[in-house]
């Protein structure tokens, strides 16, 4: 037989507490506002504690702890952003030197595999930023063509990097036909 747990909002008797109400959920516990003890965290197992009237009655596990509350909001936000994209073959466990017009100063070596990281990560995060802007609820149409065409250019920018990609469809597209910056 599948466990219940309680959802919010259930009225419950504790032996010791006396009447009271789950305002929260954790995995082995619930969260309970009790009349003359305030909040206190029960095990779902504790004998002394028992259900009066149940609400919000699940098999699953829902818990509302701070963590999982920013795990959630994480997931929420990069979901589906993150994919895997290769290096070009040559690139690999190569070095990117970037080497100063004065001779007395000293290179600066960099991996490319770094380099490639910071450059997906940047490319994901501009197309949160399109996704953002898409379903913003206050910008007008005028508005946030206005910003899809910045970013559009930002893109065309970013066009010489696509040599580090090995598949053509990461690459970083600005406008066809148009001026490059």
């Amino acid at each position: 037989m599948e466990e219940l747990t309680l959802g919010i909002g259930s009225r419950v008797q504790h032996a010791h507490y006396g009447p009271g109400v789950i305002i929260g959920l954790r995995y082995a516990q619930y969260q309970v506002t009790f009349m003359d003890h305030g909040i206190k965290l029960i095990d779902k197992t504790d004998p002394l504690f028992e259900a009066l009237v149940a609400e919000n009655v699940t098999t699953e596990v829902e818990t509302l702890s701070e963590v999982e509350m920013s795990l959630l909001k994480i997931l929420r936000l990069w979901g589906g952003t993150s994919e895997v994209v290769p290096l070009g073959d040559r690139w690999k466990n190569g070095t990117l030197v970037l080497q100063p017009g004065d001779s007395s100063l000293k290179a600066k070596e960099l991996p490319i595999d770094t380099f490639f990281h910071k450059i997906v990560m940047l490319r994901d995060r501009l197309r949160v930023l399109e996704q953002n802007i898409n379903s913003h609820k206050v910008l007008s149409d005028e508005d946030k063509i206005n910003l899809q065409q910045y970013i559009t250019r930002i893109y065309g920018s970013l066009t010489t990097f696509n040599v580090l990609f090995r598949d053509k469809e990461h690459w970083f597209v600005g406008e066809k036909g148009g001026s490059s910056d």
